[in-house]
């Protein structure tokens, strides 16, 4: 029987380098980091019934809401919202022109 050594392992360190030189992961977790101020600026009673979905076109996030009457409320607080990500989106180097929020786009977590 042939003995197999492992020798050949990578430390985290350059896994990591290696995943952030490829500009789709480094893409989605500026994303991610942008999705996680979600709750500071849409509110606690807004974060509870609504949550980044997507971007699209690069520069607009849609949100997931859980019922039309969510959705309609927060698009009438557009452009206080928008205003509120700006610092947000300015240190991430992100650009973010607009806001899409669709109730089909809701999935229920404690549901699945």
């Amino acid at each position: 029987m042939k003995k197999i050594l492992y020798t050949k392992f990578q430390n985290i360190e350059d896994i990591i380098a290696d995943l952030m030189k490829n500009a789709a992961v480094r893409k989605a977790l500026t994303r991610a980091n942008l999705y996680k101020f979600w709750r500071q600026v849409a509110g606690e009673k807004f974060a509870k019934n609504s949550k980044p979905y997507s971007m699209i076109k690069g520069s607009i996030m849609v949100i997931a809401c859980k019922t039309p009457t969510v959705a309609q409320e927060l698009m009438l607080r557009k452009t206080q919202l928008l205003v509120k990500f700006q610092p947000y989106v300015e240190s991430l180097h992100m650009k973010l022109t607009d806001l899409r929020f669709d109730a089909k786009k809701w999935v229920d977590e404690e549901n699945q």
